[in-house]
């Protein structure tokens, strides 16, 4: 019999009585500095610098080098404290059910006469019904424990309640996504051997042109409309394709007891993109989402008052975990439309308090709002510099309690308030650094709390996040309190643990968050998990005061752009070596953009060709490869090679630079082995490098405005 169902009215009326009540008690007020102090008992074995606690690696003979939360220095956090027999994603549904089974849960927008009306929402309990009823459905379907659902369609409500049936029926998901193609979905299909696949109409189609490639699949659910038109199955697969309303009906009919999963069961496999090659899948257990949640929420707090709008794909991991701290604080989650475009339509209609987004959405509002300040000039432009550089300095020095300047945001900051619906009290940023720029911009203008972190798949999402009432910025915050970090010495790029002013090196994390390994996959699981535990994350940082972790670069020849994909630059550079104007190149991108550029050192003979047959004019090859006419005629041919190869729209370079003089051994650019020395080269052409990216803004703020 399902859990919630064996509680007595008493307890659970109890449970939910205390939610409210520690809802309304008020927050307490931030005290001066970080508010911590160390546990005197554990004197001789932490440090504690400000947000973090540092102790020694090894006890008898190890530096002093592993930084833990100050929130928790001596037990990394495995369980909510408050909750500690949550120990899986199936038993935090419960106890949400129990506590907030008649508040709002999944929200989306109704449409009336082909117009969008307001947002409609099933409460907890109701959406504990359906996962009940779509669990028993795949047992209906003969769906064995065990096995991998995928799941192929964006955010929406039903996303979450196959979600949450798998976790009550000890099924594996497994989240399938556009992004990376269909070729790479195929490839997800088959490696991770799914069974059922869930999709809506548009991903339906795609699926089926290539259902034959994939014997593993036995049942396609397609989510949508209840008129949804279903194609006739495929002959010779033995797939079958029927409706998700037609599965709840199913199970609904004849509801199967839960099959709980253990704390060590596999809860997901999340497919990353990977650098080249076929996309790796992380393997995520029970434990380690909950421990990730569970660390991150003792500096983080949701309430059932809350509402969170969900647009962030949900195959990523970082609104997966979010999904799972929300539920267990009972808070109301609104899905977008599905459309990015519509989304501040959304946001006007929901009005989040709650609100995750990514450097590349910060980054469009940041520029909307400034370009509108320009444009308004005179008195508005005025009044908005005064208003930004008051409530600055009211912020930097912390005066006037909770709320600095409450006559500068009802004169300007209210109105930008009201572009995000005017109540977000906490925003969040990750997948890429934000720029300190943009960080105090949001601070300002839309008050709360704006918070930037740092994970990755691999350790089931936060690693690090900046510590509310840090006024600090420019870094990723303190430890989680799930995990500890270090940072690795990485000779071959000179940075060290000795380095002054601060420790640099490759950071490392340990503890209950870890992924269990790459699916099928020892060889690239070794190369990452060390024989102490200790995953290689493979970005470098360093170590601020107060404990305080910065991103400065990346130990291999791979980066993340804006958005969060990974690039591996001599892939690319392969490809556009089949370009005719091309002796060599060199693509650049890093994660404070959302775009690749180039350096190329150009073949003269092919360019001076070129330029004969187009009649322009020139006194030398140096002034030919600054003409913006031979810029636009590479960059062509380079769109035309990327588009033969297949190219992913973020792997073409959107600006390319020409140059005269080949990369050479002799001017630094070229190893003994003629490979790009990337850091030199990165250095060599720094100035070129910023003003395409100083160009590519020009063109992209000229744009029409959000």
């Amino acid at each position: 019999m399902p859990r919630e169902q064996e509680q007595s009215p008493m307890d659970a009326a109890q449970r939910r009585l205390s939610a409210v009540s520690a809802h309304l008690q008020p927050p307490p007020a931030p005290t001066a500095g970080c508010g911590l102090a160390a546990n005197p008992t554990a004197g001789e074995y932490t440090h504690v610098q400000g947000y973090s606690a540092i102790l020694p690696e090894k006890l008898q003979t190890g530096k002093w080098n592993v930084y833990r939360s100050a929130r928790s220095p001596l037990r990394l956090i495995n369980r909510f404290p408050e909750n500690p027999d949550i120990g899986t994603l199936h038993d935090n549904f419960i106890y949400a059910v129990e506590t907030f089974r008649d508040c709002r849960y999944l929200g989306t927008r109704i449409r009336e006469d082909g117009t969008v009306g307001d947002y409609k929402w099933i409460t907890y309990g109701e959406t504990s019904t359906s996962r009940t009823a779509i669990g028993s459905g795949l047992i209906h379907h003969g769906i064995l424990e065990g096995a991998r659902i995928g799941l192929y369609f964006i955010n929406r409500p039903e996303w979450i309640i196959v979600d949450h049936a798998c976790a009550a029926y000890s099924y594996v998901s497994v989240p399938l996504y556009d992004t990376l193609g269909p070729d790479a979905v195929q490839f997800i299909v088959n490696h991770a051997t799914v069974e059922v696949i869930f999709c809506v109409p548009q991903t339906l189609s795609t699926l089926l042109s290539f259902i034959t490639q994939m014997p593993c699949v036995r049942l396609v659910v397609v989510v949508g409309e209840e008129d949804v038109k279903i194609p006739p199955t495929p002959a010779n697969t033995g797939v079958q394709i029927i409706t998700y309303l037609k599965l709840h009906n199913q199970g609904k009919m004849s509801p199967q007891p839960f099959r709980p999963p253990k704390p060590d069961d596999i809860a997901t496999i999340c497919y990353t993109s990977g650098t080249t090659g076929t996309p790796k899948g992380a393997v995520l257990s029970h434990e380690n989402l909950i421990a990730n949640v569970a660390g991150s929420s003792l500096g983080i707090r949701f309430y059932p008052s809350d509402v969170y709008i969900s647009y962030l794909p949900l195959a990523h991991i970082y609104e997966r975990a979010n999904q799972v701290a929300l539920l267990h604080y009972g808070v109301a989650i609104g899905f977008y439309q599905g459309d990015n475009l519509k989304l501040m339509d959304d946001l006007a209609a929901l009005r989040p308090t709650v609100f995750a987004s990514v450097p590349r959405l910060y980054n469009r509002i940041y520029a909307a709002i400034t370009n509108a300040v320009k444009e308004s000039g005179g008195l508005k432009e005025r009044l908005f510099h005064t208003a930004y550089n008051a409530k600055r300095q009211a912020l930097l020095s912390g005066k006037n309690g909770r709320n600095p300047s409450p006559m500068w945001d009802k004169l300007v900051f209210n109105k930008i308030k009201a572009r995000l619906g005017g109540r977000v009290r906490l925003m969040s940023s990750g997948a890429s650094p934000l720029s300190s720029d943009v960080m105090e911009f949001l601070r300002i203008c839309f008050g709360g709390e704006v918070l930037e972190g740092y994970g990755m798949t691999e350790t089931s999402c936060v690693i690090t996040t900046m510590d509310i009432g840090d006024k600090l910025i420019g870094h990723v915050g303190s430890p989680n309190p799930s995990c500890e970090v270090k940072l690795v010495d990485v000779p071959e790029m000179n940075y060290t643990s000795e380095d002054q002013p601060y420790p640099r090196g490759e950071i490392c994390a340990r503890g209950p968050i870890i992924f269990r390994g790459y699916y099928k996959d020892e060889v690239q699981t070794r190369e990452v998990i060390d024989e102490d535990g200790w995953l290689h994350t493979g970005d470098i940082g360093l170590w601020l005061p107060g404990g305080r972790l910065k991103i400065i670069d990346r130990k291999k020849n791979i980066f993340k752009l804006a958005q969060g994909e990974y690039i591996a630059p001599e892939k690319i550079e392969n490809v556009y070596a089949k370009c005719k104007f091309i002796a060599q190149c060199f693509v650049y991108g890093d994660s404070f953009n959302s775009s690749l550029v180039a350096i190329v050192a150009v073949e003269p003979e092919v360019l001076k060709a070129w330029a004969a047959s187009e009649g322009i004019q020139y006194e030398d090859l140096r002034q030919l490869c600054a003409d913006p006419r031979a810029r636009a005629a590479v960059l062509a041919d380079m769109d035309s090679i990327g588009k033969e190869a297949q190219l992913r729209g973020f792997e073409f370079a959107k600006a390319v630079t020409l140059v005269a003089e080949p990369f050479t051994l002799e001017n630094g650019l070229l190893t003994p082995t003629f490979k790009v020395k990337r850091p030199q080269a990165k250095a060599y052409f720094a100035k070129e490098i910023s003003d395409m990216y100083a160009q590519l803004r020009e063109t992209e703020s000229a744009r029409p405005k959000l």
